[in-house]
């Protein structure tokens, strides 16, 4: 597991190259086996493969334009409760983790408490553009596809005494 953490970069260019379906199932699977509060579950899933649709929620905010060059976007979305941001982001990392083991690449695209360049909050934007109630709440998005250019993974050992008390 170390090696594919290693190995995991946040991945802003795309091949143009389909991302098989199978890939996409079992990176679902992988962020529904993420822990929750009281184990409830409250994830939501959007995939998202439509051009225009990408195109739109590339302008969530100035720094999402590669979204929309993806070939799959997942948007991470959560029943309201008190946990939704800690379980959302558990569930991104399992994404994150499960998408390099795939061999393709993602990178967390905030949306909660972020605003588009014409001042909307854009978690409202991607509710309305989405057709989703008020009882979910929108964390992020993370757009899957083949990288453009492999990264080095991870190499340089973290000095742990900076980091680690014990």
């Amino acid at each position: 597991m170390l090696k594919t953490i290693k190995k995991r970069r946040s991945i802003r260019q795309y091949r143009d190259k389909e991302v098989e379906d199978e890939k996409i199932e079992e990176i679902l699977r992988a962020a529904m086996t993420a822990p929750s509060a009281h184990h409830r579950r409250p994830w939501r899933f959007w995939v998202i493969r439509d051009p225009k649709i990408k195109e739109k929620l590339s302008q969530v905010h100035r720094w999402a334009s590669f979204v929309a060059k993806a070939p799959v976007v997942l948007v991470i979305g959560s029943d309201k409760d008190e946990f939704w941001i800690e379980g959302g982001a558990i569930v991104a990392s399992f994404v994150y983790l499960e998408a390099t083991n795939q061999d393709l690449g993602t990178c967390w695209v905030q949306v909660r408490e972020m605003k588009t360049e014409k001042g909307e909050e854009s978690e409202k934007y991607v509710k309305k553009l989405l057709g989703v109630g008020k009882e979910v709440r929108i964390l992020c998005l993370m757009p899957l596809g083949y990288p453009q250019k492999a990264l080095p993974g991870h190499s340089r050992e973290i000095e742990k005494e900076k980091i680690v008390k014990l």
